[in-house]
């Protein structure tokens, strides 16, 4: 059976510049291989023909060969270079073919990690959770934390050899971190099991931290804690994580802010409510109170005459400083009217006498019950 021209079987024209050539053999190895083929026995034969024209095509000096002769240029006698493009291809280089396809088209997903060593491996990001008062909240404080954590190892510098010496390059996978098996079709990569996927490896391991670098250590660092951090607030100490692996570079370090509730603040945001018990005389009365405020000063208040448990009043500028500028919120306070327990006889008897009285002073009372009132006679109609 006739070779079909190189040039039909990857499906581009004689003049396709290298970059078109490659892209096209590209699709069609992804079109062809015999893994999404499995219907189809003559996806390994289409394959290797594919195969066969990009070997070809993508050698400047075969390419201009098979241009000028066609098949013939490879088949001795023409002077063409030597053997024909196939020559050979059998299940060792069909194996090959199929390494080069995977580093190929998935190079990118995997990292592209063909040759050239690997870097010292980054430092884990810690997360330390720092629970403060509103009171801290309002001011803003500097704060001590000892943080355990893994650092550099100072016998060695990091490097992780015995008296600073530096690391060297795995002999197993040429400073890859990773190995290739065959496995049929395929060659998979697997971490070097020599050096645990470092690229490296030391020979004579620092005794103080295990060849790793690093020791664990408690450290002592100071954190400013802004104002106006709220519950969830992430305040992040670049370089002050976990160190890295002989010699890598640290993490982070990222402090989460926990706001414990105060006894007698609510907060909402940049605002501060403050529920305040009045006596019932006073509510109906009037008067001024004098509230706390969060800055440890007082307060006052002035209470309207004939007031409600639930009703506010604002101070203005009294809440807490907005995080990142912008000014301080208000503080609101909210009555609670508190009705008299354990009453005199005398008190009692002044209460009584003031029900009596009291036919106008109580207008929503008036008209919950003259609408309840309507209601019942609704119900008897």
């Amino acid at each position: 059976m006739a070779k079909r021209d190189f040039y039909e079987v990857l499906g581009v024209s004689k003049g396709a510049s290298a970059d078109e050539i490659k892209k096209a053999y590209r699709r069609k190895a992804k079109e062809l291989h015999p893994d999404r083929n499995a219907d189809n026995p003559q996806a390994e034969a289409q394959f290797k023909e594919a195969y066969e024209a990009y070997e070809v095509l993508k050698d400047a000096e075969k390419k201009a060969a098979y241009d000028r002769f066609g098949h013939a240029a490879f088949d001795g006698g023409m002077g063409g270079g030597g053997g024909h493009p196939g020559q050979g291809f059998g299940s060792g280089d069909f194996s090959s073919a199929f390494s080069d396809v995977f580093d190929d088209l998935f190079g990118d997903f995997m990292g592209n990690r063909r040759g050239g060593g690997r870097r010292a491996m980054r430092g884990s990001d810690l997360r330390y959770n720092l629970r403060i008062n509103l009171d801290e909240a309002f001011t803003g404080l500097q704060k001590t934390i000892n943080v355990p954590t893994a650092v550099a190892c100072s016998a060695c510098d990091g490097s992780g050899g015995e008296g600073g010496a530096e690391p060297t390059t795995c002999p197993t996978c040429s400073g890859m971190g990773k190995v290739r098996a065959q496995q049929g079709f395929f060659a998979v990569e697997r971490t070097c099991p020599t050096c645990s996927g470092m690229g490296q490896i030391v020979s004579n391991p620092c005794k103080s931290c295990g060849g790793s670098g690093r020791v664990e250590k408690e450290r002592a660092l100071s954190v400013n804690i802004p104002a106006g951090v709220e519950t969830g607030t992430r305040i992040r100490l670049a370089g002050e994580g976990e160190a890295g692996m002989r010699g890598g570079p640290p993490g982070d370090l990222y402090i989460f802010v926990e706001v414990v509730q105060h006894e007698l603040f609510e907060r909402d945001g940049v605002n501060l409510y403050c529920r305040v018990p009045v006596s019932m005389a006073k509510a109906a009365l009037g008067g001024a109170i004098e509230v706390p405020t969060i800055d440890g000063g007082r307060g006052r208040v002035q209470i309207p005459a004939g007031s409600q448990s639930g009703r506010q009043m604002r101070l203005r500028g009294k809440g807490m400083p907005a995080l990142r500028g912008g000014g301080t919120g208000d503080m609101f306070i909210e009555l609670a009217v508190e009705t008299p327990v354990n009453l005199t006889s005398r008190q009692k008897e002044l209460l009584r006498e003031f029900e009596d009285l009291a036919d106008d002073n109580n207008p929503e009372s008036k008209s919950f019950f003259s609408s309840v009132k309507s209601f019942w006679d609704g119900m008897k109609g």
